[in-house]
């Protein structure tokens, strides 16, 4: 068993410095280097970049200024110089359902010479039903139509109320694509290798196969061969940090939504049974075997973290090297400071980004502003956020 500080809601709330040390003993960063990040961190500037939009769930950059949007009810967009049209998919390619519909975007590192760009949507199987599916497209040189879709990956169990159905993508600096997945409500899953929900999964975006450097590569099973890591309850938000490390975040249930530090093969302790049991711990230490601990939790109630990005750039000054994390029900953008060892050092929530209610996905431009996702049901738009200079 292990002891562990956690950051409380106070903190969260008022955003003020918090220190924790969960596990091994690091010492605390001391009171005057906290208050002199503080009179660092820059007053930040925020932009109505992109408005009329209906529950866009996530936003990626192109190049050459333009956008790439996916909306839940299943409409891609695209915004370019102050104008966004409609990027034409395939008629009934997005079943949209609850909470599922289309989701993340991720776009091929190569994207300049090969126009590709990767999907998480829910869809209908050809075999009755529906899943939750990753497809490869291609966009055409005109931005104006997309080719596809190459089914990456299919399965990935999807509730009928479409509960619990997320799904998160990120290319990692090695070529790999993570997939995070929600349990759709169905207690077994989080912890059979066998089913793709509550996982953190890892393929080739190139053709499909599981990533061969994942613990479970060479498994009798084809999809626990996917398995990075397990035990999720509904994975939302993805982030490679500066150092290689792959950082996941996740919904809680009543209490503890959760930033984990991604470990191959790592179970995270969800285990919601018999039936489905929300009340059991988001890390069940109970259980067989080791769990990892959570880096930080929000503690009771949840905020409903969401996307999440590293911080990167000079000008963001106190900023930089934290973790930017958008929160849906607390309607706010949470900046986690982290030491190189992974211990929570601090908490910032700048009141400028409170204005705009819920708030589902955070992504950094290569020019170094971040891009912030309403997720209100109407009137919802992405906000380009800097730092004032």
């Amino acid at each position: 068993m292990r002891t562990a500080v956690v950051a409380t809601l106070a903190t969260c709330l008022l955003g003020l410095p918090a220190s924790v040390a969960p596990g091994a003993a690091e010492p605390a960063q001391p009171r005057t280097a906290a208050v002199e990040q503080q009179r660092r961190e820059p007053a930040l500037r925020v932009k109505r970049l992109v408005t009329g939009l209906s529950l866009p769930w996530d936003v990626q950059p192109l190049g050459r200024g333009r956008l790439l949007i996916t909306e839940r009810e299943g409409r891609l967009s695209l915004w370019e110089r102050g104008t966004r049209r409609t990027v034409p998919l395939p008629a009934g390619s997005v079943r949209a359902e609850g909470e599922t519909g289309l989701m993340s975007l991720a776009v091929d590192p190569g994207f300049a010479t090969n126009q590709r760009f990767y999907t998480c949507q829910g869809s209908d199987a050809h075999s009755g039903g529906h899943d939750v599916r990753v497809l490869a497209w291609r966009l055409d040189v005109a931005a104006a139509r997309v080719a596809g879709p190459e089914v990456l990956l299919s399965g990935l169990p999807a509730s009928e109320d479409g509960r619990h159905g997320g799904c998160r993508l990120l290319v990692t600096r090695d070529g790999a694509l993570l997939v995070g997945t929600g349990d759709a409500t169905v207690g077994t899953h989080p912890q059979d290798l066998g089913s793709l929900g509550g996982k953190v999964l890892r393929l080739d975006p190139r053709t499909g196969a599981p990533w061969p450097a994942n613990r479970f590569a060479r498994s009798a099973d084809p999809r626990t061969r996917y398995v990075f890591t397990y035990g999720h309850r509904n994975v939302q938000g993805l982030a490679e940090r500066r150092d290689g490390s792959l950082w996941s975040v996740e919904h809680g249930s009543y209490r503890d939504d959760e930033v984990n530090r991604l470990r191959n093969g790592g179970d995270y302790g969800w285990n919601p049974v018999p039936g489905y049991d929300e009340s059991v711990p988001m890390t069940d230490r109970s259980l067989p075997g080791r769990q990892v601990r959570a880096r930080w939790r929000s503690g009771e109630p949840t905020l409903a973290t969401s996307g999440a990005t590293w911080v990167s750039g000079r000008r963001w000054r106190g900023y930089a090297g934290t973790l930017a994390v958008a929160a849906l029900k607390a309607e706010r953008v949470l900046f986690l400071r982290f030491s190189q060892r992974g211990r929570l050092r601090g908490v910032r929530v700048p009141a400028v980004l409170r204005k705009y209610g819920r708030l589902r996905s955070v992504t950094q431009t290569p020019r170094g502003d971040l891009l912030v996702t309403t997720s209100n049901g109407s009137g919802d738009m992405v906000l380009r956020v800097r730092p004032r200079r």
